[in-house]
């Protein structure tokens, strides 16, 4: 994987981007739109680990979230920054959804991403994701980044009076 290029990748407000993973991440299936915008191919990614598309500009306290969310077998909706294959950056606004097999146990994950409105990532995630950064910055674990990055997240929602998916609802457009 190569060093951060700077530049955005971007696909139609018509296409999704679709994965499948088992329970531990690992991806199942892919549709054409992620592996055109991951750069890596259909081979690479199959059976690979979901993170190899993971951004360093991703705040911990997000995937805290979602993990806790999909744990709780509750779907979960997140902007996301994606890391492409030679270093350039997808942003989605992800849908992740637990899967069930056939006598109703956990099986999996399934994430439909769509494109996201520039406007909503300048003036709202860019900076609220930059934030929780700032304060996962000051801790040196993983574990303890993500427990900041999402205590930080809860105090924004707390003062703005909303949940967490009432405040991704009202940016999407």
């Amino acid at each position: 994987m190569s060093s951060l290029s700077g530049v955005e990748r971007t696909f139609g407000r018509d296409e999704l981007i679709v994965s499948k993973t088992d329970l531990k991440g690992h991806i199942l299936y892919i549709n054409d739109v992620f592996v055109r915008l991951a750069g890596y191919s259909e081979g690479q990614l199959i059976g690979a680990p979901h993170c190899i598309i993971r951004h360093p500009h991703m705040p911990h306290g997000v995937f805290r979230l979602l993990w806790d969310r999909l744990a709780e077998g509750r779907d979960i909706f997140a902007y996301i920054i994606n890391r492409s294959d030679n270093g350039d950056h997808y942003w989605v606004l992800a849908h992740v959804t637990p899967s069930y097999d056939a006598s109703g146990n956990l099986s999996g994950y399934h994430s439909s991403r769509r494109s996201v409105d520039e406007n909503v990532l300048r003036t709202e995630i860019t900076p609220l994701y930059e934030a929780m950064r700032n304060e996962e910055a000051k801790h040196a674990n993983p574990k303890d980044k993500a427990k900041a990055g999402l205590a930080f997240l809860e105090d924004v929602l707390q003062k703005k009076a909303m949940t967490y998916d009432q405040f991704i609802f009202s940016l999407y457009q």
